[in-house]
């Protein structure tokens, strides 16, 4: 029997076609990413992928295991419970050091997001003015890595002024002699929904401090062994985060905020009026070879530097900290509105 169908019915069962052909159904490759904390703005364009389907569109189904202060993340890519871990240009070139075979092959923070706070009414005014004060509240970690930094580049820094930083703003309002350390996307606005003054902010990236965060890091092995994977994961974090800076962010935002309750509407607004003001994620090589571009010169030049305070040893080989051949290939540019 010769069945006939009009144009209207032929179309009908070519848009279904194609739906089960795009269908992810059965055919996702699952992937764990464990981020550095817990859900914010600063993980944006993560959690855009997810909400809106781009690393679904790229075959993959994404589960973000949000990090804190109790989360083993990158222990957890060790231990191969995790496919991909955000972390930080630094902590690689110190694991390599150490042996650990963990790859960089993306960095979604061209500026390390790091600043130093003061007391608007303190006088300081550059970033060198910082040795002037008697105090900067900082991490243990943030003492040992970017404060020798800025004691080799600066003058006037000096060990005397360290005291521990234990995320609570309340010894630097008490103090107008004293400087603190932050993230810009986070103390600065605890602080002025505090005292309805935002502080003087000293991002340490524009002082020359300018290793990447926000970096992708897998095993050696997954890159060895499915490079194809690391290559989509990648390829769809970078148009996340172009749609997220960009474009419709909400359904992101909602996520964030479903998964970290604590998070507000007013800190993730601040947080991403940060990013693009500061050109956290979109800035230097990003503008023309993509966000999430890493290159060799720039892991050169923080090893160097480590070198130089005494925190990498001369003959570690930097080179074996990143993959450069994942990123830097215009993917994304354009999402971008003009």
């Amino acid at each position: 029997m010769k069945i006939s169908l009009n144009k209207p019915a032929i179309a009908g069962l070519l848009a279904l076609a194609a739906t089960f052909l795009a269908s992810p159904a059965y055919s996702l490759d699952k992937v764990r990413f464990g981020t550095d904390w817990l859900a914010e703005a600063d993980h944006g364009g993560f959690y855009q992928a997810v909400a809106d389907g781009t690393y679904a569109r790229y075959g993959l189904d994404v589960e973000i295991v949000q990090g804190g202060p109790n989360a083993k993340n990158r222990a957890l890519l060790l231990a191969g419970k995790l496919d991909f871990y955000l972390g930080t240009q630094q902590e690689q070139l110190v694991g390599i050091e150490q042996g650990i075979p963990l790859v960089d092959v993306a960095a979604f923070y061209q500026k390390n997001a790091q600043v130093i706070v003061a007391h608007p009414e303190s006088g300081i005014e550059k970033f060198g003015d910082l040795a002037k004060l008697e105090t900067i509240f900082m991490t243990q970690g943030g003492f040992g890595a970017y404060f020798e930094w800025m004691k080799a580049n600066y003058g006037g820094f000096r060990d005397e002024q360290f005291r521990p930083y234990t995320y609570s703003p309340a010894p630097f309002l008490a103090n107008k002699q004293s400087a603190q350390q932050g993230l810009i996307t986070a103390e600065p606005f605890q602080i002025k929904e505090q005292t309805g003054v935002e502080p003087t902010i000293f991002l340490l990236a524009d002082a020359g401090y300018k290793p990447y965060a926000t970096t992708i890091t897998v095993q050696q092995n997954l890159i060895d062994t499915n490079p194809d994977l690391v290559q989509r994961f990648v390829d769809a974090s970078i148009e996340g985060w172009y749609n997220y800076l960009y474009r419709d962010n909400s359904a992101a935002n909602a996520l964030i905020k479903t998964t970290n309750p604590d998070m507000t509407d007013g800190q993730i607004e601040y947080a991403i009026d940060k990013i693009n003001k500061y050109g956290i994620v979109d800035s230097g090589d990003a503008l023309d070879k993509g966000i999430g571009c890493l290159t060799a010169e720039r892991y050169k030049w923080l090893a160097d530097e480590l070198v130089k305070v005494g925190l990498l040893k001369q003959e570690t080989d930097y080179t074996k900290a990143y993959d450069a051949r994942f990123s830097c290939k215009g993917v994304g540019l354009t999402l971008k509105k003009s």
